[in-house]
């Protein structure tokens, strides 16, 4: 047997030489602190171009292998109870990952804003020193260990680097892994997808890419919802590849203005990267006061950034953030207030191959009265929410700019109604009693309904260029909300936020949400928390871990996209959920720093020395073996 198919099989067992992906090498490497394995695999692109992932395992050293002993042999010995169940009785440690989805941190950073303040520097071929530092290194998953108890509990057991491509701007990816699900995750600059296999984690495949030229009616891909089938439903922000009229797979045509722009398309991704379908968000009518640069012919807000499916009612449901170049390209100039958009779509998803939009909101506005129009409370519609149980069919609504929670109680109505049930401004007010904003502007961002239907996270990544607070942390924050007697109450809910009083202490009607919990986030940077994920996983009494409804834990990181000025400070971190309440996990440390949450600001990972990371999406995941 030869040598480097021997050293697989002793590392993952003869289920790692199977896949769609081609292992291509295997070789070790030294670092500062341990040996480092390099796996990796590759897909043949639409094109024939070639894409890899590398994998870069890090290898136990003589403390961590000492310590992953002494931790085996007493939960087999029954000396630590709280640890039995991870330990099988092979000896081997049953893990859970946080996979993260992050973006080298490069010149691609700079803003138009921030251009005529950095310095030149220029080396002998005049390329600027900041240009030729930061320009080629690799974006990259990186997985981090979040076994409870384990010796190597948050550390960064493996980076799996993508190429050719750099400068992705990694994004998004779906909200939860379940078992069988390919990770689905989008780059906001090179407008591709790319699709990995965790079965076998900490090892990860590339099984497929999405070129900008598979889905030529959208671009600036965010977000991902998969189904059951193992395909992925991706929300494409902007235009067409090409100004002008475009065809999707369904026939119907729309007219763009362009990458970037509008409208932004809905695009059904196979577990292979291959385009199942590519269809229009935007209706053929006019959709209100819904601005474009250039103009379109027909005005639409459909610029889908937020998803969510209730494959059981055959819904879909997107919200409409903003025309995305716009917002990158000149992100000081405060932009057309109707750049920013205000719908949400419902789309029937009978037909998985072609969806269609059923529904387009126009979310109200509220009682404040903001001196810039921008921070009305409609504007910049990021994020929905659905609920999870079949008893339940409502959905929530968060705006980025606005800083408000809307809810509507059914999403299969044909008209549905959406009302303002919650303001960030009283969740800020409950620890920063000093706070004088009107949420306005504050980067309301990820929203999920917990597993059970009781409770609403929500997550605010502080004011943001333009708003006229001064940078702060008050508003930067990880908060829930009991919805319980909300959905309780059904069709016939009455909650609706049309006063001052009820922006800073919540919904006077009986069914109105209140507030849980908040947790204030410290960084001191133009940003803050952006997005966050839910562990929906739970380790049983037989050593195998299950999926649950009740949700224990989230992971959320500080980091938006540099270039539009806001960012955050590059953490990582956990925090407990229990009764209701928010606690940071301090045992989530960062194995070099030793202080809670993983630092993604490092000068060195496993596949080399390139500095500072941005870590954007992540999901909590099992490998197969482990997960029933």
């Amino acid at each position: 047997m030869p040598t480097v198919r021997r050293k697989l099989i002793a590392l993952f067992g003869t289920g790692a030489l199977l896949g769609a992906a081609a292992l291509q090498f295997l070789t070790s490497a030294p670092t500062a602190a341990a040996s480092v394995t390099l796996v990796t695999s590759s897909v043949t692109a639409s094109n024939g171009q070639v894409v890899t992932a590398t994998n870069h395992l890090v290898q136990d050293t003589p403390a961590i292998a000492a310590a992953k002993q002494k931790f085996i042999e007493r939960a087999l010995s029954g000396q630590d109870p709280a640890t039995k169940h991870l330990v099988g009785s092979d000896g081997s440690i049953r893990h859970e990952y946080l996979v993260v989805w992050a973006g080298d941190g490069n010149a691609l950073d700079n803003s138009t804003a921030t251009l005529p303040e950095t310095p030149l520097d220029l080396d002998t071929k005049g390329v600027p020193d900041w240009v030729r530092d930061n320009s080629a290194a690799p974006d990259f998953l990186a997985v981090i260990d979040v076994t409870r108890g384990s010796p190597t509990y948050g550390h960064v057991v493996n980076t799996v680097t993508t190429g050719p491509f750099v400068g992705n701007e990694p994004h998004h990816m779906q909200y939860m892994w379940h078992k069988g699900d390919r990770i689905y995750t989008g780059s906001l600059f090179t407008d591709m997808t790319y699709v990995f296999d965790v079965t076998k984690l900490p090892l990860i495949e590339i099984t497929g890419v999405n070129l900008p030229t598979d889905t030529p009616c959208g671009s600036v891909p965010d977000a991902y919802v998969t189904l059951k089938d193992g395909t992925a439903y991706g929300t494409y922000m902007g235009g067409a590849n090409l100004p002008g009229p475009c065809s999707y797979t369904n026939g119907e045509v729309r007219v763009s203005n362009g990458f970037g722009g509008s409208p932004g398309s809905l695009v059904r991704v196979g577990p292979q990267g291959q385009t199942l379908s590519e269809v229009p968000a935007a209706l053929t009518r006019p959709e209100g006061p819904c601005n474009s640069y250039p103009e379109l012919p027909t005005p639409t807000c459909a610029n889908p950034h937020g998803i969510q499916a209730r494959e059981d009612l055959n819904r879909l449901i997107t919200a409409d953030y903003a025309e995305p170049r716009n917002i990158i390209l000149d992100p000081v100039t405060a932009p057309d207030p109707y750049i920013f958009r205000d719908t949400v779509r419902i789309w029937d998803i009978t037909n998985r191959n072609n969806a269609k939009v059923i529904s387009v909101s126009h979310m109200p506005d509220g009682p404040r009265n903001p001196r810039d129009p921008m921070h009305n409370e409609p504007r910049g519609v990021m994020e929905v929410g659905v609920t999870h149980q079949p008893k339940h069919k409502g959905a929530f609504a968060s705006s980025s700019c606005g800083g408000v929670i809307y809810y509507t109680p059914d999403i299969t109505a044909k008209q549905p109604v959406w009302r303002e049930v919650w303001d960030v401004t009283a969740s800020t007010l409950h620890h920063a009693p000093q706070y004088r904003g009107d949420g306005g502007c504050s980067g309301a961002s990820w929203v999920q309904v917990s597993l059970d239907d009781n409770y609403l996270f929500h997550i605010v990544i502080g004011a943001g260029p333009g708003s006229p607070l001064p940078r702060s942390t008050e508003d930067k924050q990880v908060y829930v909300l009991d919805i319980r007697k909300l959905l309780k109450a059904g069709t016939d809910t009455t909650c609706s936020i049309d006063n001052y009083d009820e922006v800073v202490r919540g919904g006077a009607e009986p069914d109105c949400p209140t507030l849980s919990d908040t947790f204030r986030v410290e960084d001191n940077s133009s940003g803050g928390p952006h997005w966050g994920a839910m562990d929906n996983f739970a380790l049983g009494s037989d050593g195998l871990y299950h999926e649950t409804t009740n949700v224990k834990r989230i992971a959320f990181a500080n980091s938006f996209v540099a270039r539009t000025t806001v960012d955050g400070n590059h953490d990582l971190c956990l925090l407990n959920f229990s009764k209701g309440k928010l606690s940071l996990d301090r045992s989530f440390v960062d194995e070099y720093e030793g202080t809670p949450c993983v630092k993604f600001d490092r000068t060195s990972w496993p596949h080399g020395a390139f500095g500072d990371a941005k870590p954007h999406a992540m999901v909590f995941a099992v490998p197969d073996e482990y997960v029933r």
